[in-house]
This record gives structure tokens, C-alpha cells and sequence, in this order.
């Protein structure tokens, strides 16, 4: 049989290897213990010279873009404030909508939140991150970025190929960062339509609004080559636009761009049947404190460095997001007779988008004026302005982030602070920059008004834009989800 013969192969195998294993250390100490031989006469050759090390990668920088290393700790910060900015849409933002609400809409309003970081994260990877922030035209980037090609890096040596627009960090983490820019946006404008647009018709509207306005928006104003944007500089520094734009952290991109959306949206919809008060202030008290947190990610870490300008971006927002916290207290107080969770809640919110676009360029001074405006123009936003024009914009999109990033958009070209930006402003004696920062608003504004309405139309007529009478009576969460928060 063939079997007793492999079993006898393999002992013999066996004993084999166990013969040359024992046997070789013997000769080795054999051959150690032997006399050493005697010293040659000639004298030993030279070693041979050691091969060069290879060079180190360059330094990134704005003139060094391809196989450089970036800045640890400009990368460390951007990761940081990555996280920080996500946390102001999940969980900040759902809380702090999701506590407005009535109780019978809180999952729907939550779940937008969250499916809107989703669906946005998908289509930036696609395209979105492409045509915004790549090279294309004035009004729109290119394709080169479409599903994320042409990312490089080196693990080995360290060297990357960064993005022009933020240099000294590796392209993967700016493109993280302006993702979550991407995400919040049209989730604000989810607080104008709360409570009566159809699940399905907001995943759509919120797609297509991600991709034929924000992206265009972003481009305009933030892009390397963007009619708008302050980065579209030749190699000696002269602008190239049209007219230049401070907007540092998205008075412009975001929040006009999603207050405005709101505003149409909610023309469009209609009132709700049956509103009612908020059920629950504390999620809303919690997710105010996370938005207040997450916005120092939002503002400092668009300095995309760790340097004197995230410094000052940070001092600023603080102190007018406090000033603008208490001015809508008193200014309540005042009016109504008390002061609220909700409202203070909302000026803090007021106060950090009005400082968005100008963190960047004003100092302590100009915060400081910009957070007492925006208390009292956001009070009036939320109130005397909706109740003038009738329209139900449910937690006050338009008027706190469309009213607020108005006010910020203009105050920057007010109070903007040569010494700290490069850039000065009216009280610096440029009139033309304040002049810039009109046609800036009004360019967003009128561009965002027509595209989604246009948007909205599409969907309507596709999915049908507003649940049912009985949907809204008995509530989003049952009858889209069915969940109910008891």
C-alpha cells in the first residue's frame, strides 16, 4: 500500500532534518573554538563609501504642490476641526431642530439630519468635491476630482500633491473638510420645510441642491479660479475675477445660500395645518451647546492652519456669539416679558452665523458689533419679518442664517482688519470692498432663489413635494417612518 511508504518517506525526512539540526551547531562551535589565522601582511582594503541617502521630500507650500511633505501640525488641527464640524450636523443640528418640532414630527426631523450627511457624503465623493473646489471655469471646477482620482500620496516618503488652495495639509483631509461644509448647508434648510415635506421629495430636492447650488456657490466664492473667490490670484497676487468676496468661513456659501433655499421652500409648501410649540428645549438647549462647540472647527479651521489666523478666527467667534446670545435675550425680554431657553438658544446660533464670513478678517471690536446687529436683526428675522409676510418658515432658517449671514457678509467689508487678513474694510477707507460684498449677497441670493424654485418644481411634478392632510395631522414620524418617540 502507498501509505505505510509516505509514512515511512516522512520519518526518514524527520530524522534527516533532526541530524543536520543538531549536527550544525556543533561544527559552528567547532569552527568558533579553532586558533585564529594569522594576520595578513597586506594591509585591508578601504570600506567601500556609503550609499547616499536619499533627498527628503520638500516642504509644501503655495509654489510647491507635487511630491512635497505637509505640516503635522496644520494636519492635526484640520482633522481636528473635520470632527468638530460633523458633530454640528450629527448630532447638533438634528437636537436642535429636532427639540422645535412637535413630538409626533422628531424622528422625521432627526432622520433628516442624519440621511441629508449621508446622501451629501455620497454625491461630494462623486462629483461635488470636484466641481467646487478644482480648476474648471469662473462658474464651475472641473472633473479631474470626480470619484476622488487623482488623490496622490506616497506612504514611504511622506510627499504628497495637495490642493493649491490648502496647501500645507494633505488633499484627502481638506477634501474631509469641506465635505462637512457640504453637509450641513442643505441641512439647515431643512428647518424651513420641517414638519410637511415628503421623505422621498426631500432626499431628491436636497441632492439636486447639492449639486447645481452649493457646488457653484462654492466654486464662485471659495474656488481656486471662482469669479468670486479671493484665491484666484495669478503668481503675483493680482485677483483675477470679476469682483472679490470676503466670505471666510461661509456667510455667503452656507448660510445665505441655505437660509435663501429655505425661504422658497417653504413658499412653495405652503403653512403647516397645525403647528404647535416645540416639544422638548433641552435637545434643542444641547444641540445649541454642540453647534456652539463644533463652530470653532467651523471658523478657526478655515485658517487651514494652526497659526495666528485660527488664533483670532476663535477669539472672535466666541465673543460674538455671547454678545449676540445676550442682545436676543434682552431684546425678548424686552418684548415679550421673559426670556427664553429657545430664545437665547437661537442668538447664540444668530451670533456664530454672523461672524462666519468675518472670523477671518475683524478683531475683538468688529466681533463685538457684528454679535449686538445680528441679535437684534435675527430677533427680528425670526418674528416681525415672518409675521409681516405671512410665510411659516418653521424654525427660522431665513431668518436666523439668511438674515444673520446677510449681516456678517456686509459687516465684513465694514470691519475687516488689514493687519489681521490682508484685506481692509470702510473703516479702513476701502469703500470698493464694501461695495464687493453688496453685489456678493445679491449675486447668491438671486442665483439660489431661481435654481431652487426650479428644483423644487422638478420634484413636485416627479414626486410631489407635501405629505397628505392625514399624514400631517397624525404625524411624519408614524406614517413615513413608522416610529414614534414615547
Amino acid at each position: 500500500m502507498k501509505l505505510p511508504r509516505i509514512l515511512t518517506g516522512l520519518a526518514a525526512a524527520l530524522a534527516t532534518s533532526l541530524f543536520i539540526g543538531l549536527a550544525t551547531p556543533a561544527a559552528v562551535a567547532q569552527n568558533n573554538n579553532a586558533p585564529a589565522a594569522a594576520p595578513a601582511a597586506a594591509a585591508p582594503a578601504a570600506p567601500a563609501a556609503a550609499p547616499a541617502a536619499p533627498a527628503a521630500p520638500p516642504s509644501c507650500s503655495a509654489t510647491v504642490l507635487e511630491k512635497c511633505t505637509g505640516n503635522s501640525g496644520d494636519t492635526a488641527w484640520m482633522l481636528t476641526s473635520v470632527a468638530l464640524v460633523l458633530m454640528m450636523t450629527i448630532p447638533g443640528l438634528g437636537l436642535f431642530y429636532g427639540g422645535m418640532v412637535s413630538k409626533k414630527n422628531v424622528g422625521d426631523t432627526v432622520m433628516t439630519s442624519f440621511a441629508i450627511t449621508c446622501l451629501v457624503t455620497v454625491l461630494y465623493f462623486f462629483v461635488t468635491y470636484s466641481l467646487a473646489f478644482t480648476s474648471g471655469s469662473a462658474f464651475i471646477g472641473g472633473f479631474s476630482r470626480v470619484f476622488l482620482q487623482g488623490i496622490h500620496y506616497d506612504l514611504a516618503s511622506g510627499a504628497n500633491n495637495p490642493n493649491s488652495l490648502a496647501p500645507t495639509i494633505p488633499e484627502t483631509v481638506y477634501m474631509m473638510f469641506q465635505m462637512t461644509f457640504a453637509i450641513i448647508t442643505p441641512a439647515l434648510i431643512a428647518g424651513s420645510f420641517a414638519e410637511r415635506m415628503k421623505f422621498s421629495a426631500m432626499l431628491w430636492f436636497i441632492g439636486l441642491w447639492a449639486i447645481f447650488v452649493y457646488a457653484p456657490v462654492a466654486h464662485w466664492v471659495w474656488g481656486p479660479d471662482g469669479f468670486m473667490s479671493a484665491a484666484n490670484v495669478d503668481s503675483k497676487g493680482n485677483f483675477q475675477g470679476a469682483f472679490q468676496v470676503l466670505d471666510f468661513a461661509g456667510g455667503t456659501v452656507v448660510h445665505i445660500d441655505a437660509g435663501v433655499a429655505g425661504l422658497v421652500s417653504c413658499l412653495l409648501l405652503g403653512k403647516r395645518k397645525e403647528p404647535g410649540p416645540g416639544h422638548n428645549m433641552v435637545l434643542t438647549y444641547i444641540g445649541a451647546a454642540l453647534l456652539w462647540v463644533g463652530w470653532f472647527g467651523f471658523n478657526a479651521g478655515s485658517a487651514v492652519t494652526a497659526g495666528l489666523q485660527a488664533g483670532m478666527a476663535m477669539t472672535v467667534t466666541q465673543i460674538a456669539t455671547a454678545v449676540a446670545s445676550l442682545t436676543w435675550m434682552f431684546v425678548e425680554w424686552a418684548h415679550r416679558g421673559k426670556p427664553t431657553v429657545i430664545g437665547i438658544c437661537s442668538g447664540a446660533v444668530a451670533g456664530l452665523v454672523a461672524i462666519t464670513p468675518a472670523s477671518g478678517f475683524v478683531g475683538p471690536i468688529g466681533a463685538l458689533v457684528i454679535g449686538i446687529a445680528c441679535g437684534v436683526g435675527c430677533y427680528w428675522g425670526a418674528t416681525g419679518l415672518k409675521h409681516m409676510f405671512g410665510y411659516d418658515d418653521a424654525l427660522d432658517a431665513f431668518g436666523v442664517h439668511a438674515v444673520g449671514g446677510i449681516i456678517g457678509a456686509l459687516l465684513t467689508g465694514v470691519f475687516a482688519v488689514n493687519e489681521f487678513s490682508g484685506h481692509s474694510g470702510l473703516l479702513e477707507g476701502d469703500v470698493g470692498q464694501f461695495i464687493n460684498q453688496f453685489k456678493g449677497v445679491g449675486t447668491v441670493i438671486v442665483y439660489d432663489a431661481i435654481v431652487t424654485f426650479i428644483i423644487l418644481k422638478i420634484v413636485d411634478v416627479a414626486v410631489g413635494l407635501r405629505v397628505s392632510e392625514e399624514v400631517e395631522r397624525d404625524g411624519l414620524d408614524l406614517a413615513l417612518h413608522g416610529e414614534v418617540v414615547h
